[in-house]
């Protein structure tokens, strides 16, 4: 069956939730009025089931091919073309800088198409996707030189972009990279090393490819304040240069093999500095935190995927009697969607996904307003709630998004664990969003370890002061008491992590994951009081589609019933400490 993207939904969320067609008052974002907005949002779901999706499964079947003989990289059947079409319909430059052919369209419509994207070939995606992280942190760090040769095509398309952190001796301690830059009497450097798992380092898309690499000058101090981000082209603009940097070998992967994971090594690559020497942590952050909202909408993308096929397929599919009587009486069987086992899996599919990409939407506004609200305080609030949402995004729509498409898998029997449905490469292409740009207990400790205690403790308290300020100026919103205990819940957990966390790391360590999912769980629980709240003042008013409405009543009964308690157990797990996860000697795990 084909993708339908849930356009009502976005709409939904969109207008009826957080007021985001109110961008359109700010300065920058004029242009993004409703009907613009319509436009992106049914021209991009046509576009992604008729030419992205045709690629997805044969992609995946092909693969990326090396050519050992030149070093090349050839794309799967079909790529090419559906690249250069989404690069030429504008899907690349949405949300870039108009002064360099961008759109300029608020950040929030990227986290749609990115959702889109990522529901029907999310390998594809994935050349695009990294390439706006290289655009971001260009544009904000690039010295002007470097920005007017490199912006304009990126963001067109006409080129690619990458971000080479990862070596073979280290991954998220990155202060053990060896890759060096040697300066040269014209002002580039002499890049040398090797990078491996680099998405896009090489392929046959586009002529060009951008690669921002951390490397360490001679004279840098040991650790992550040594490393400084440089330019690597892989043919140097201004002479046509083939660049010394070339692909040495492609991964063997689970998932995801129409995106090309790439070893790659440079032997004086010419490479010119990005921003200030021994600054490259720092710049390369705005890449790492724009990629990390990026797979979140990954895992929602596939779980939306997932779920539409395995909605489908329930639907269809003739197994056994209605315990409460036969619903097809005319037929064998009834379909199994009237089998509460079925539907549990359903709902929790349909549930997650409509309050995950409710939070996302939430956090995409969030960044808007932290762009472009004339008043400087709101703007602050904003990126406070961007900064501590960010890791959240990222893990709990990828541990989420995986276990629903493992879901829509159960909910095909043995269907699921074959070719002849899709689902199956949704589970093995979302298995990896937990784990790249940070696995998900990075995300974690980022959260704990970083942000709770960030400015005093200003990001968390900004987040809490948003959910509760919709509390008293909504006395009587949709499921207030269970909103009341969660947020009492995660305010317990937090004060908790506080008197413990900061005399003990472990103790940080310990709590981390729990202490995610159950800020996941508490926003989401807002973002389906809001959502029932907005569902129930349409039903009242005669607006919009009843049955939608309807269900998002439903649906908000079944998170607060069926799912939010989970945050009992999630808080007995924080509070409950490090010492039976710590306890084991070394000589007693295996006996």
């Amino acid at each position: 069956m084909a993708y339908d993207a849930p356009v009502t939904d976005y709409r939904f969320l969109l207008y009826n939730v957080l007021g985001a067609d109110r961008l359109c008052e700010l300065e920058p974002y004029t242009e993004a009025t409703p009907d613009l907005i319509n436009a992106i949002l049914e021209e991009g779901g046509r576009f992604m089931r008729d030419i992205m999706e045709p690629t997805n499964v044969p992609g995946d079947r092909e693969g990326c091919q090396f050519n050992p003989e030149d070093a090349s990289v050839t794309t799967p059947s079909g790529f090419q073309e559906a690249y250069r079409q989404f690069s030429e319909g504008g899907w690349t430059s949405l949300d870039a800088p108009v002064e360099y052919g961008g759109q300029g369209l608020p950040h929030i419509l990227k986290f749609i198409v990115d959702e889109m994207v990522c529901a029907t070939n999310l390998s594809l995606g994935m050349y695009p996707g990294l390439t706006h992280g290289a655009i971001s942190t260009l544009h904000e760090h690039g010295s002007r030189e470097l920005k007017d040769t490199y912006l304009e095509k990126l963001i067109s398309g006409e080129w690619t972009g990458t971000m080479c952190l990862t070596e073979p001796q280290c991954g998220t301690d990155l202060g053990l990279i060896r890759t060096k830059a040697q300066p040269d009497a014209d002002g580039s450097y002499r890049i040398s090393g090797t990078k491996i798992w680099i998405t896009g380092g090489e392929h046959d898309l586009t002529d060009n490819i951008m690669h921002l690499v951390l490397a360490k000058l001679p004279d840098a101090p040991a650790g992550t304040k040594g490393i400084s981000l440089f330019v690597v082209p892989k043919v140097i603009p201004e002479t046509g240069e083939r660049n010394s940097i070339f692909c040495g070998g492609l991964e063997h992967k689970m998932g995801i093999k129409g995106s090309a994971t790439c070893v790659m090594n440079m032997d004086e690559a010419r490479g010119w500095l990005v921003g200030e020497p021994h600054d490259g942590m720092r710049q390369m952050f705005t890449m790492m935190n724009e990629a990390r909202l990026m797979v979140g909408m990954q895992g929602l993308g596939l779980a939306e995927a997932a779920y539409q096929v395995s909605l489908g397929f329930a639907k269809e599919r003739l197994q056994s009697r209605s315990l409460a009587g036969p619903k097809n009486p005319d037929g064998p069987a009834d379909p199994v969607i009237v089998h509460p086992d079925v539907r549990r899996m359903l709902m929790r599919q349909k549930v997650l996904n409509e309050g995950m990409r409710a939070m996302a939407l939430y956090a995409g506004h969030q960044l808007d307003l932290s762009k472009a609200h004339p008043d400087a305080d709101t703007r602050q609030t904003a990126d406070d709630i961007v900064q501590i949402m960010t890791p959240v995004v990222k893990a709990f729509l990828t541990d989420e998004g995986y276990a629903n498409a493992n879901t829509g898998l159960q909910v095909l029997g043995g269907s699921g664990f074959t070719q002849d449905w899709p689902i199956e490469q949704y589970v093995r292409d979302g298995r990896i969003a937990r784990i790249y740009e940070g696995t998900n207990g990075i995300q974690a400790m980022d959260l704990v370890g970083r942000k709770l205690s960030l400015h005093k403790g200003r990001l968390v308290q900004s987040l809490f002061a948003d959910m509760t300020g919709y509390l008293k100026a909504n006395p009587d919103c949709a499921h207030r008491d269970a909103l009341k205990g969660a947020l009492a819940t995660l305010e317990e957990a937090v004060n908790w992590l506080n008197d413990n966390a900061r005399q003990d790391p472990e103790q940080a360590g310990a709590a981390a994951t729990p202490f995610l999912r159950l800020t996941g769980l508490t926003v989401i629980a807002w973002m389906w009081t809001r959502m029932a709240d907005a569902a129930g003042q349409a039903l009242a008013n005669g607006e919009g589609n009843q049955a939608f409405h309807e269900a998002k009543q439903v649906s908000a009964r079944f998170f607060f019933d069926k799912l939010l308690p989970e945050k009992d157990a999630l808080l007995a797990d924080i509070v409950d400490g490090k010492e039976s996860l710590m306890a084991l000697d070394d000589d007693q795990w295996a006996l």
